[in-house]
């Protein structure tokens, strides 16, 4: 990727999200969207305040121009609201790994999987993967029907501080 690439310029559309590449001024918007209970299954501790948050996404800009990681925020195409993010990350690797976090009041009807399905469906384009890693908390049942659903299948267990998570291999579909 150069200098001159237009990362605003990439949209991916699936039958009731857009996803976008995180700017700035989706800051507030993701801010709120952040709560104790969505990060209970995630590695970090949710930011503080508007700014401990800033000095995440402020590291955000340059992966994203070179192309190796890539922060979606997810929306509704009905009403535009911020609904969470999806990363791809080490997306030029043969086997990218996938993140989600989703507000609560959105849990439980499919955008997870639908969110997930439609990056790993553009990424599959743009790089041609052999697969996606998928880690998921063990007891994060939810987050693991995604992967199921896409299906993945578990290569290896990690633990962390937080929780031990399960990571799946999901295939490229487009092979």
């Amino acid at each position: 990727m150069t200098a001159e690439w237009d990362a605003s310029s990439i949209e991916i559309k699936s039958q009731r999200l857009r996803l976008k590449l995180f700017a700035a001024d989706d800051a507030a918007e993701v801010f709120a969207a952040i709560t104790p209970a969505i990060t209970r299954f995630m590695q970090w501790e949710p930011p503080r305040s508007p700014a401990a948050f800033g000095e995440v996404w402020r590291s955000w800009p340059a992966p994203i121009l070179d192309g190796s990681d890539w922060h979606f925020v997810v929306r509704s195409l009905a009403d535009g609201r911020c609904l969470g993010l999806v990363g791809l990350h080490a997306a030029r690797t043969a086997c990218p790994e996938i993140g989600i976090w989703l507000r609560e009041d959105v849990h439980g009807n499919g955008i997870g999987r639908e969110a997930v399905a439609a990056v790993a469906a553009w990424a599959s384009d743009a790089f041609n993967p052999d697969c996606f890693e998928y880690p998921a908390a063990e007891e994060n049942v939810a987050s693991r029907r995604i992967a199921e659903g896409l299906g993945g299948s578990i290569v290896e267990t990690r633990s962390n501080s937080k929780y031990t998570s399960v990571v799946y291999r999901i295939p490229n579909s487009r092979r």
